[in-house]
């Protein structure tokens, strides 16, 4: 009964969107580097992992598959709709962009897990360099002030300057070759769409 009740908790954190749907959400959850970056709620959640799920829908003939945010890329993983009789263009579209997903995860996960750990070690040198350790006497976290953590949020900007400029030409390439597909499976599919409707209006097609 309790593994029933787990799967339908984990059934439940993933919905059902459209494409233009998912194409909105994707526009905030791929944010620019500086965001994802400089949040001052960022975490070390490579020190507390958390308990997920490994469901994962199957996919669907119209819709996409969006999931809950992963701990570590912050990313909601998707799982992209499979069309009935998908064509060859059709499944280069899709595992391309399932393709992109991954990669996109995984740098966003190695940032992340690289930011939360040069931000501890800054804070706890510039607490030593104070005479402070990171807790006080009653057990509380100390922390810095805006203006200390800004240095360290440029300093590795800074140092990774060369790695988000790949990241972002590496990105927009993909992105362009994913809307050039999607712009001949769209055409295709209206070319299909007219051809089926002269033919059976009895209208010759050119």
């Amino acid at each position: 009964m309790a593994a029933n009740t787990g799967a339908a908790a984990a059934r439940s954190t993933w919905r059902s969107v459209s494409n233009s749907t998912l194409a909105h959400l994707r526009v905030h959850c791929l944010s620019a580097v500086s965001f994802r970056l400089c949040s001052s709620k960022q975490t070390t959640q490579q020190d507390k992992p958390s308990k997920r799920s490994t469901y994962r829908p199957r996919p669907s003939p119209t819709h996409d598959w969006i999931g809950p945010p992963n701990p570590l890329s912050n990313l909601r993983p998707i799982v992209y709709h499979m069309a009935e009789n998908e064509s060859e263009l059709e499944k280069r579209l899709r595992n391309l962009r399932q393709e992109t997903e991954s990669w996109n995860h995984d740098f966003w996960t190695k940032q992340n897990i690289s930011f939360s750990k040069e931000k501890e070690a800054f804070i706890i040198s510039q607490l030593k360099a104070k005479g402070l350790t990171l807790r006080d006497e009653g057990g509380r976290r100390r922390s810095l002030n805006s203006e200390e953590m800004a240095m360290f949020y440029k300093s590795f900007l800074d140092r990774n300057r060369i790695r988000h400029t790949n990241y972002n030409k590496e990105w927009y390439r993909r992105n362009f070759t994913i809307t050039l597909l999607m712009a001949r499976v769209a055409l295709r599919s209206l070319w299909k769409t007219v051809h089926e409707r002269r033919k059976n209006s009895g209208t010759p097609t050119t």
